[in-house]
């Protein structure tokens, strides 16, 4: 098979050395170009298989480029990389009809992966239909875990396929599912979501289908159900691991024909919603424990999101703290900035309430807070000994242990009666052993994995997921 032809634009003279150095390597011929004109020319000059390119160029944007090259050349793969990594970037770059997106910096070797994969497809790009993404969109976060959840909101943005969104209490699971709706064509139809645990069992039925008059007592007329709000729109179901048994049957057969009858009704109406649904449980379990239907999990479970605990991505801390000390400004409460050593304090916290707790705490800070700058004294007051991790006087790991536990009976009681306990403890264990270990092997991801007990394979996706960069053997840029 002949070399394919890669043409690769960045204004960044190290990355673009390394990049291509690396494509070259897996047997492809590389051109460069440093901003949109030398691109052009080179396009002039010769079509490439693959084009690989940088949002921020010297003279304009990259994203924009590529929706007018993709409108030209239909069966051109462009992949962009981009060091703006945010929801709006990745679906701008979805829009523009472009092949993939890679947020900076990301893993020589997912390139490579992803260039390879855009040359066995060239089958050509249909962008999305046009939207105005709001750069004001609350999932903030530039981590490797976020941005994952980013290019599958992109991919799904402008279709109809049925999304489960997974997530401990307070992740932003409504958001995900707001985003998917304010980003694609439903977006002008409304957003009505119900929560399943809010619900008493005798009435879910009714709440989600609808009732005629008479079907029960106190139906003193007809009413519509969420389903029939919720047409042309996106009907968001809350904790469905909390819906009961016969519900869920119900439930399963609208997802199968695409109809429902209201309670006491038999004329079918067509349910005219795209389903977004999200748990805060592990479905499995529920599945095997006799909860959960197991085919209604598979009708829901098209399109899984999984949004990772905030403990699980610390780098994004600080930007979500002052992003809510922002959003308290504009609801009126006095404008506070938030000091360095203030930002490490929120950092070095486990977050058992997740962004949902940080929000509240922003919040209450920007209401209280004397100074206009609030300070590292001023979270440990609040937070007390737990916001630098464990008290410095707890040495035993099983003194470790039960301090966090009784932290979560404080901050957040339910964590013990929802059946998280285990993921959180282990979670919280994970990091700085993976940490430990790497550090231990002078980075050697191969080393470190076998001596965990894990395959590098395994290794490297809870490196990702837990947003952690091995200072040695990395090959990110």
């Amino acid at each position: 098979m002949a070399a394919a032809d890669l043409l690769l634009v960045d204004d960044d003279d190290a990355i673009r050395l390394v990049v291509a150095q690396a494509l070259r390597r897996a047997g492809h011929n590389v051109r460069t170009a440093t901003c949109l004109a030398e691109l052009d020319r080179e396009m002039r000059a010769k079509l490439p298989d693959v084009l690989i390119t940088d949002v921020v160029l010297p003279d304009g944007d990259g994203i924009d480029h590529a929706s007018t090259i993709v409108t030209e050349h239909a069966r051109l793969p462009i992949v962009v990389l981009s060091a703006r990594n945010t929801l709006t970037t990745a679906v701008r770059a979805t829009e523009a009809g472009t092949y993939d997106y890679l947020p900076k910096p990301f893993d020589l070797d997912t390139l490579t992966r992803t260039v390879a994969a855009a040359l066995a497809r060239q089958n050509g790009m249909e962008s999305l239909p046009g939207v105005e993404p709001d750069a004001s969109l609350p999932l903030i976060g530039r981590s490797p875990a976020m941005q994952e959840v980013y290019r599958i909101i992109a991919r799904v943005v402008s279709n109809d396929l049925t999304v489960l969104v997974s997530g401990e209490s307070g992740t932003g699971k409504e958001l995900v599912a707001r985003a998917i709706h304010d980003l694609g064509p439903r977006r002008t139809g409304p957003f009505v979501a119900i929560n399943m645990a809010a619900i008493p069992r005798e009435l879910i039925e009714a709440e989600l289908f609808g009732h005629e008059r008479g079907a029960f007592t106190g139906a003193a007329q007809r009413t519509a159900g969420r389903f029939e709000q919720a047409a042309g729109g996106t009907l968001f179901l809350d904790e469905i691991g909390d819906m009961p048994r016969d519900a869920q049957t119900r439930l399963l057969r609208v997802l199968q024909s695409g109809e429902f009858t209201t309670v006491g009704g038999t004329r079918a109406i067509r349910a005219e919603v795209r389903i977004v649904a999200a748990t805060n449980r592990d479905l499995h379990d529920a599945i095997a424990d006799g909860q959960f239907r197991e085919d209604l999990f598979y009708r829901l479970n098209v399109v899984p999101i999984s949004l990772p605990a905030l403990r699980e991505r610390r780098g994004d801390i600080a930007e979500l703290a002052r992003h809510f000390l922002e959003c308290a400004a504009r609801a009126g409460l006095p404008h506070k900035t938030l000091d360095v050593d203030a930002a490490a304090e929120l950092e070095a916290f486990s977050w058992p309430g997740n962004v949902r707790e940080l929000e509240n705490l922003m919040r209450r800070l920007a209401a209280l807070s004397r100074d206009d700058r609030i300070t590292a004294a001023e979270i440990r007051s609040v937070l007390g000994s737990t916001a630098s991790g464990a008290s410095e006087d707890v040495t035993d790991l099983a003194q470790a242990v039960a301090a966090m536990i009784d932290q979560l009976a404080r901050n957040e009681p339910r964590a013990l009666e929802d059946g998280t306990l285990h993921a959180r403890l282990v979670a919280a264990v994970e990091r700085p052993m993976i940490e430990a270990m790497l550090r231990r092997h002078g980075g050697n991801q191969l080393r470190a994995a076998r001596a965990i007990g894990l395959n590098r394979n395994t290794l490297r996706k809870r490196l990702d997921l837990l947003g952690i960069d091995p200072e040695a053997g990395s090959t990110a840029v």
